[in-house]
């Protein structure tokens, strides 16, 4: 799914707009109350068989999914839902779309890569959900000839080459790409085969800094013509739809936000300068995960208060001062992303902030999931707001060392509390426990053996797959954010024809060796066996989870029959006790500076 490189409006839709205005005055029809995905279709019904097959692979591969604020989303009316962190490929607009249409009753129409539209099953699915193709230019990037640096500080518009060929390969309005996510800047003229002027200077920081101090690789892009992809925006809002986007473009893994393409607020400015009674609503949603590449992990799917785009920036905009109205529009959208997100500077920070997280002890008792994403948030806000603070500064390394004593030992946070038990007491619940994890293991077993192939050629293709992802990516860190993607995919292929060769192996072997003689006709074997062989594999689905969970608890218990270590931990116990009030009293201390309405009875309420 991507956000489209930003281009100018696409004029000629301006009479047919104002045409469409005129149809609903002239059938007293009120701006804002049609909405043409709530309508009965059958394009719509494919839309919702889709959405729910697709569901059912969700509900497997995740162990719980949860919106939170859906009461916020506008039942009529056209919105642009932008969603962020962009962390799981094709499954953050199936799971979006899936949740808007079960709490809301919308249907959305998503920006889909035309690359993406290509593949078979993603471009199958795409086209079956109203997918709006883009075409994005990093797509189309391929490597240029010799390098790029800038000569002069003072002028960091004039890029100068050493073995390149502008001329040829580079064009007016396309892209110059630097290696690592380094930066991209338009190119405005191309004055030889050796120098070219950039439209504006590269935005990233590091990325002059770079082209100064040695010559550097480059990538070039072609400029790419997105009118027709307007087109079917614009139309679409005019109607009162629903349009998805993730504006960060590609999906990625970093811990924190990518910065926002201009795409959506064209998008948003571009269909009121058409259409001003349109009244677009743009409405953030926050993509939240726990190890978003792992099986049966979590999600909350959180919706951030409605936006209304001022009628002054798009006066700004109709009026010629485009740039300064999309920059506008774009911090609006990126403060509402940052509301419904966890962001963090770098992985180690987010560890510790969960870490806190876990230590805080509120007024009352277990915090839900949905909750916990609120109380991140919060932690990361107040932290970034007293990081120098030598009191912070303090509790970090303590939070981060204790962090790195439970990975020294092998233990979770929770099971820190087991160094409160005598060695009879820890041993007896070590056999209950490995007795209970030999029962489950033997229910599990024959499930586990018939999709043991698909278990590993999921493994195998998502690490090539995120290999091969990493390679061509700038931005990624370990492209995890395609590893469940291809599971799913890989898993959506496979397992059924898989299980079709077990149907028609007990088919055969009943028919060869007259196994059940009585069973006629012999198609029965084989439509048993498609929903036995199945259900074997569910049952052992949900037995694994379960002994899973109880063979995670089982390397404490036996580190805990060690004397040494039972002292360790009972040591760390106490440690964690004073870490506790420490940060509970920090954050009580603290919270009310960096949020007024901060009550620490109430802080997983609000």
């Amino acid at each position: 799914m991507a956000s489209p490189v930003p281009q100018a409006p696409v004029t000629s839709l301006l009479s047919e707009a104002r045409s469409k205005t005129v149809q609903r005055e002239n059938t007293h029809e009120i701006p804002g109350t049609r909405s043409i995905d709530t309508e009965a279709t059958f394009q719509h019904w494919i839309y919702d068989m889709v959405i729910w097959s697709l569901s059912v692979v969700f509900d497997l591969f995740f162990r719980e999914i949860r919106p939170r604020g859906a009461y916020r989303i506008p039942r009529h009316g056209p919105i642009i839902f932008v969603a962020a962190p962009h962390a799981n490929q094709f499954i953050d607009p199936i799971m979006l779309m899936r949740q808007i249409r079960n709490e809301a009753g919308r249907r959305i129409s998503f920006l889909a890569a035309e690359k993406s539209m290509h593949r078979k099953f993603v471009g199958t699915v795409a086209r079956s959900v109203s997918s709006i193709p883009v075409a994005r230019a990093q797509d189309l990037a391929s490597p240029g000839t010799g390098l790029i640096y800038i000569e002069d500080k003072e002028k960091p518009l004039v890029i100068k080459g050493q073995g390149t060929k502008f001329m040829k390969e580079c064009s007016q309005g396309g892209l110059i790409i630097l290696p690592k996510s380094i930066g991209s800047a338009e190119i405005d003229s191309i004055v030889s085969d050796i120098e070219l002027i950039l439209r504006r200077p590269f935005k990233e920081e590091n990325a002059i800094e770079h082209l100064l101090s040695c010559p550097s690789k480059f990538k070039k892009a072609p400029k790419v013509d997105q009118s027709q992809m307007y087109e079917n925006v614009f139309e679409r809002l005019n109607e009162g739809g629903c349009i998805g986007i993730f504006p960060e473009g590609g999906s990625h893994d970093r811990p924190d936000l990518l910065p926002l393409k201009a795409g959506v607020a064209v998008m948003a400015l571009g269909a009121l300068e058409l259409n001003p009674e349109c009244d677009i609503k743009i409405v953030p949603c926050g993509m939240n995960y726990f190890h978003p590449h792992k099986f049966r992990s979590r999600a909350v799917i959180e919706f951030g208060p409605p936006l209304n785009v001022p009628k002054e920036l798009v006066k700004r905009y109709s009026e010629g001062n485009k740039r300064d109205a999309i920059h506008q529009l774009l911090e609006m959208i990126h403060s509402a992303l940052l509301a419904v997100t966890v962001t963090s500077p770098d992985y180690d920070t987010l560890m510790v902030i969960q870490a806190a997280r876990r230590l805080y002890k509120p007024a009352h008792k277990k915090i839900p999931l949905s909750l916990v994403i609120e109380m991140n948030r919060r932690l990361v806000i107040g932290y970034t707001h007293y990081k120098d603070d030598p009191r912070i500064i303090h509790l970090r390394d303590a939070v981060a060392n204790y962090n790195k004593q439970l990975r020294h030992l092998g233990i979770l946070d929770h099971q820190v509390e087991y160094a409160t038990l005598s060695i009879p007491e820890i041993g007896g619940k070590l056999v209950y426990r490995s007795l209970k994890l030999f029962i489950l293991s033997l229910g599990a077993l024959p499930g586990a053996i018939l999709f043991a192939p698909v278990f590993i050629a999921t493994k195998m293709i998502s690490k090539k797959k995120a290999a091969e992802a990493l390679k061509a990516s700038t931005v990624k860190i370990a492209a995890r954010d395609v590893v469940a993607t291809w599971k799913i995919l890989v898993a959506l292929g496979l397992a059924p024809t898989l299980y079709w060769v077990y149907a028609l192996l007990a088919t055969w072997a009943t028919w060869k060796y007259d196994l059940v003689p009585e069973v006629r006709p012999v198609w029965l074997v084989t439509l048993a066996a498609m929903i036995i062989f199945p259900a074997i594999t569910y049952a052992a689905l949900r037995i694994g989870e379960i002994g899973m969970d109880i063979f995670k608890s089982l390397k404490p218990l036996v580190t805990c029959l060690n004397p040494n270590n039972l002292n360790t931990i009972a040591k760390l116990r106490i440690t964690r006790e004073e870490l506790s009030k420490e940060v509970t009293e920090m954050i009580n201390s603290l919270g009310p500076d960096v949020f007024p309405e901060f009550d620490s009875h109430r802080l997983m309420q609000s």
